[in-house]
């Protein structure tokens, strides 16, 4: 057919607060957000399931009506958007409005975006005002998820969001890997956007584990009951007799002996944690311990469960397990401290994180940034219910959904007190300017509770003040990612799905991934020197200087030329070169972190 470029079977992909604002050091009247107006006149399109436009997080008090920009829908019936909520469109399913029928694209949406919201809490909990990143910042959904999300539904959304004037892209959603040919949200990306890009609290909501040896264990829960006996009841562990029950999966209780006991329960990754409580309440149990499996370490949650519940670490449930064992009467109970402030050891990287190195480009480091994602209180669609029949629209939920809109709503800060700034000057800002350090200004940690590497880090951890005023940025023009994929042995048919225009690489030529003028490194290094080029663009004052500072990994000798940058007026760009080598070889296996280089 005439205008045919290419076809293949539709992907679908998965969906992947009070404290934060805080957290991330943002706080009404000072700082990013008095600079930014709160994101005020920018439009953050969230694509995924939908939204709950009555929930008080989306009141549009304060705001001003859409910018002259703004060309998009509203298909709720009788005009239903607002000055916050500026349009809303169904492309999962175009006979039904954009509704959110579970929760997650109301929370991810109120995080970015949501308005302030005095007294939020959950169960009690996590109290008090929640907003979004953004709080002034417009928002228009693009529902594109039920269950699943399909990948035509996607590329169809980021389409109609670009053209409707959106600024900012927020998608909590993914699937594997794959060339950028072959992903929607790539091309997507690239074509319309040019470049719009998305991707731990210092809070426990503590609930405490206290044996009948006297041992404590601190975990997490949000259901924080206030009539738990202090008594000690039995204990037991539900693979005492078979290891298949120890996941107190549905139907696995049945027979054993749990009522008025404390029931000790592995975590399954399969099954919803909530669940897993509902089947140790449904077979009478009093309360749970839930541990995590090794994999998880340290990374614990706070759910909103429907009995007494402490999720503790792996190591504790490792102690408590000794326990049982050493003692033909084993007792416990649960203790609730409510929520507890100034963790020392965040940020620290969840087991949950996204990571690894970048698949389908190596030379450009992957994870980007770390930004909080546990434990987040949010706007919730419907009344989230326990056992005692409390309700609260808002609910507290963990996973990498919950970072990206974080990044979302700080991007479009930025955006507002930047309005010049390309994606990827703002993508410089934060990388450049991210914190390396926990509050114990020790570095950060993963679930192991042991220094986090690279592929968990990225640049460290969002640190939006900072970002605000990064001093130089390393900008990038849309055309210079033609020759960089050029550079990855694409073939010009594939370039030209993913930019959209005719190319010819041999004409164009070819860039090394390294060369790219992107805000770190990420390279293999060989018997021969490796020389790379970078071009920072005074974004400080007219006359500012700026001197090296390099920590060499082992194994590798890294120089700058020239080795100090002197910049005379705002908007100056200057290059210099960066040279690796391998001076011994480093111990095998064995990653180290350089100043945004990762070497091995």
């Amino acid at each position: 057919m005439d205008g045919f470029v290419s076809a293949r079977p539709s992907r679908l992909f998965q969906l992947h607060t009070t404290h934060s604002p805080s957290f991330l050091g943002l706080h009404q009247e000072l700082g990013v957000w008095l600079g930014s107006t709160y994101g005020k006149g920018v439009i953050i399109g969230v694509l995924d399931d939908g939204i709950t436009l009555k929930h008080p997080s989306f009141n549009d008090e304060g705001m001003p009506p859409p910018p002259p920009k703004w060309k998009g829908q509203c298909e709720f019936k009788g005009a239903m958007c607002n000055n916050k909520i500026i349009g809303a469109r169904n492309f999962f399913d175009s006979n039904l409005p954009p509704f959110n029928y579970d929760g997650h694209g109301t929370d991810t949406s109120s995080t970015a975006a949501g308005n302030f919201v005095r007294s939020a809490n959950c169960f009690g909990q996590a109290n008090g005002t929640a907003s979004g990143m953004a709080p002034l910042a417009h928002l228009a959904i693009y529902k594109v998820c039920g269950e699943l999300c399909a990948e035509s539904s996607i590329l169809a959304a980021i389409h109609a969001a670009v053209e409707e004037g959106v600024d900012i892209l927020s998608l909590s959603l993914g699937g594997v890997s794959l060339p950028f040919h072959s992903d929607s949200i790539s091309m997507g990306a690239f074509r319309d956007t040019k470049g719009h890009f998305c991707k731990l609290l210092s809070r426990d909501i503590r609930s405490t584990a206290i044996l009948g040896n006297k041992e404590k264990y601190d975990g997490q829960s949000v259901f924080q009951p206030s009539d738990f006996p202090s008594t000690l009841l039995p204990l037991i562990y539900a693979g005492v007799n078979n290891p298949v029950y120890a996941f107190c999966d549905e139907g696995s209780l049945d027979n054993i002996a749990v009522k008025r006991k404390v029931v000790l329960c592995e975590r399954d990754k399969y099954v919803e944690r909530v669940v897993t409580g509902k089947t140790v309440k449904d077979a009478g149990g009093a309360a749970m311990i839930l541990m995590n499996q090794k994999i998880d370490g340290y990374s614990t949650l706070a759910d909103a469960h429907v009995l007494p519940v402490t999720h503790v670490s792996y190591a504790a449930g490792v102690k408590i397990k000794e326990y049982i064992n050493s003692t033909s009467n084993p007792m416990a109970t649960l203790a609730f401290k409510g929520t507890k402030m100034g963790i020392k050891t965040a940020p620290m990287v969840t087991s949950f994180s996204s990571r690894d190195p970048n698949k389908q480009s190596p030379g450009i480091l992957k994870s980007d940034i770390v930004g909080p994602g546990l434990s987040i209180l949010a706007a919730w669609n419907v009344s989230v219910e326990n056992k005692t029949g409390t309700t609260s629209t808002f609910n507290v939920i963990s996973g990498t959904s919950m970072s990206c809109p974080h990044l979302s709503g700080i991007v479009a800060l930025l955006k507002s007190a930047h309005p010049d700034w390309s994606p990827a000057a703002i993508k410089s800002a934060i990388m450049t300017t991210a914190d390396l350090q926990n509050h114990n200004q020790n570095l950060i940690v993963d679930e192991r509770m042991l220094p986090a590497n690279i592929f968990a880090t990225g640049s460290g951890h969002v640190n939006p003040s900072k970002a605000n005023d990064p001093g130089l940025i390393y900008d990038i023009k849309p055309e210079a990612y033609v020759p960089y994929l050029c550079g990855m042995n694409y073939t010009d048919q594939e370039v030209r799905l993913i930019t959209a225009t005719k190319v010819k690489c041999a004409e164009v030529g070819s860039t090394p991934e390294a060369e790219l003028n992107y805000t770190s490194f990420s390279i293999t290094l060989g018997s021969t020197n490796q020389t790379y080029t970078r071009t920072v663009t005074n974004v400080g004052p007219s006359n500012s200087s700026y001197r090296s500072f390099i920590l060499q990994p082992a194994g590798v000798t890294v120089t700058l030329d020239p080795d100090t940058l002197e910049f005379s007026e705002v908007n100056q760009k200057l290059t210099y070169k960066v040279t690796f080598s391998r001076s011994v070889s480093p111990p095998e296996n064995q990653c180290r972190r350089i100043i945004g280089v990762d070497t091995c």
